[in-house]
């Protein structure tokens, strides 16, 4: 019965503004959505003995769109015109993973790759987003792949990313939160990765 009850909580402002669409002025502005914040107060500062890079993950060309993704049954995937990313996800991923992985890490600065970032010294860790969407069923779900490079750019470790979490209640303000703690659920599966990397020695 949730399940049904989200089913028509999604698709039901779909179906409305598909029918506005051919009148511009009646359609109302979209409800825009960030990740939620993290308390980055735990964060390195310049006594970081380690350095980690972070560069955009990588998105699927489905999910690099405004809208928040909805999957309406096993094949079918919708844009959501009237529930939108206040900014493009890709960077949204990043800096949420940022300040995540800093509070987990507390001995590694993480920086935000760009061509003023680099450092010879430091890990990269690279992602591939494949699934950041609803589901019908009344779930997040979150999936790709991870790929963690030491600083002579050798491949150190690679896992794939499998999240699926229960929305708390219908809608797309749950929807956003559920897919928040995945991302901290993600936090916690490549903290723990990059700290068994460093233990093994193969890169530091």
């Amino acid at each position: 019965m949730k399940a049904r009850r989200w089913i028509g909580a999604t698709l039901a402002p779909l179906l409305l503004v598909g029918a506005l669409a051919g009148c511009a002025s009646n359609t109302p502005a979209p409800q825009r959505y960030t990740l939620p914040a993290v308390d980055t107060q735990n964060a390195a500062g310049a006594e970081a003995s380690h350095q980690l890079l972070l560069p955009t993950p990588r998105l699927a060309d489905y999910l690099d769109v405004d809208g928040i993704v909805m999957q309406t049954d096993d094949i079918t995937l919708v844009e959501a015109q009237s529930h939108q990313w206040a900014e493009a996800l890709g960077r949204q991923l990043q800096r949420g993973l940022r300040d995540r992985l800093a509070n987990r890490l507390p001995r590694t600065r993480v920086l935000l790759e760009d061509t003023d970032t680099r450092r010879a010294e430091a890990l990269r860790l690279e992602l591939e987003i494949d699934r950041f969407h609803g589901h019908h069923a009344g779930r997040a779900v979150i999936g790709g792949q991870w790929r963690l490079y030491a600083a002579n750019g050798d491949l150190v470790a690679m896992r794939g990313l499998n999240l699926d979490s229960t929305l708390d209640a219908d809608g797309y303000p749950a929807l956003v939160r559920s897919l928040g703690r995945g991302w901290d659920s993600a936090a916690d599966e490549l903290a723990a990765a990059i700290r068994r990397v460093r233990r093994s020695g193969v890169a530091q």
